[in-house]
């Protein structure tokens, strides 16, 4: 009997255009012998929507046709239900039942554990990280410090906020300037695709970046910049048994690996495998699993690290719990590198998500004194 896959994409973010891309290659990958696959798109206004060829229509921003829908935060339905207006109110009506939630949305309201956490209310299962792992995934700092917490190696970083950076923005760039000599990069602290990251050289920069960060977030990240670092990426897949895939290496046509480098300029190459010595290889997956444990990830999440060239050093640079899955992204390219080619792999991380939701169906969540 097939399984009904409800696949979320686009969302309330500045990467809901990589989402769609993302959403295009898994849509097409999911085999319709096995699967019935209901497209569930949400606009920029947060709006959730189904029908006929949902995903142009996101694309396109062409959403007028389409029917709104929303979950109940209730267990048990698994279903859902049609947003009609009648008169000044609203009338929910039955739409479809599903089996498994499969999010592909990048960012804030999808990758940061709010979705999940309405899912876990839902009671269904989904594919991916749980709500503690989705949220340290998506906070750099957050999972700088869980990081150090475990002994696991990250780059010298500060935090500010947005506040302080517009109230008491010499202090801020002094105190950035005593971390490392530059170059220094500017990050939001809740955000990925490499929005609003920017490569800082010299004071002026770092007040352009401090800026150009606090547009995304509260809260910013200053971190030391390493001399021509090499990015090195790792895929990891499982629950209570995670794996590695094979190491890759990015080498960005830019300084870094920007949006504009991930997405748009097609001169970024991905050495698969990551030409490492097999010492340094085994050691870098080995701190992938490590960094995927320490936050009890689920599923699947993208490691990635910064490797200094001149000391050999690794540091783990953060943790992508829904990573991007378009045909060029490096998650499934690295399993397919590793054995697993990208339709084997949306049909594991979905046995995944049904393993993870039986799981949770064994824990008891009332107590009864006397029982």
């Amino acid at each position: 009997m097939k399984k009904r896959i409800g696949v979320i994409f686009g969302g309330r973010s500045g990467e809901h255009e990589v989402s769609l891309r993302s959403a295009r290659s898994v849509l097409q990958a999911l085999d319709p012998h096995n699967y019935e696959v209901i497209q569930i798109g949400i606009t920029l206004d947060g709006e959730w929507v189904v029908g006929e060829n949902v995903l142009e229509a996101l694309e396109q921003r062409q959403t007028q046709h389409l029917m709104r829908v929303c979950l109940l935060p209730e267990p048990g339905h698994h279903r859902l239900y049609l947003r009609k207006a009648q008169g000044n109110h609203i009338v929910l009506e039955p739409y479809q039942s599903l089996d498994v939630i499969f999010p592909v949305l990048h960012g804030t309201f999808g990758e940061d554990g709010t979705l999940q956490g309405l899912l876990e209310l839902a009671g269904i299962a989904y594919v991916g990280a749980g709500v503690a792992a989705s949220a340290l995934g998506m906070d750099k700092a957050l999972f700088k410090q869980v990081m150090q917490a475990h002994h696991l190696p990250v780059v010298d970083y500060l935090v500010f906020t947005r506040t302080e950076i517009e109230t008491d923005r010499s202090r801020v760039v002094e105190e950035a300037e005593a971390l490392a000599p530059y170059p220094l990069f500017t990050k939001p602290v809740n955000l990925g695709s490499s929005v609003g990251i920017t490569k800082c050289h010299n004071r002026a920069e770092l007040m352009a970046g401090l800026e150009e960060a606090a547009r995304y977030d509260r809260r910013i990240l200053v971190e030391r910049g390493i001399d021509r670092a090499r990015e090195i990426e790792v895929s990891v897949l499982g629950n209570e048994q995670p794996i590695a895939s094979v190491p890759g290496e990015v080498v960005p046509d830019e300084e870094f690996y920007s949006y504009a480098s991930k997405y748009l300029n097609n001169a970024t190459q991905l050495l698969i495998p990551a030409p490492l010595p097999e010492t340094l290889s085994q050691e870098i997956r080995r701190l992938a699993v490590a960094a995927y444990r320490a936050v009890d990830c689920a599923g699947m999440a993208r490691v990635d690290f910064l490797l200094d060239p001149r000391t050999q050093e690794v540091f783990i640079s953060e943790i992508n719990t829904i990573p991007g899955f378009t045909e060029i992204s490096m998650y499934p390219k690295l399993w397919e590198a590793s054995g697993l080619p990208y339709s084997q792999l949306l049909d594991r991380l979905i046995h995944l998500a049904l393993e993870r939701q039986a799981e949770r169906e064994r824990t008891q969540y009332t107590f009864r004194r006397g029982e």
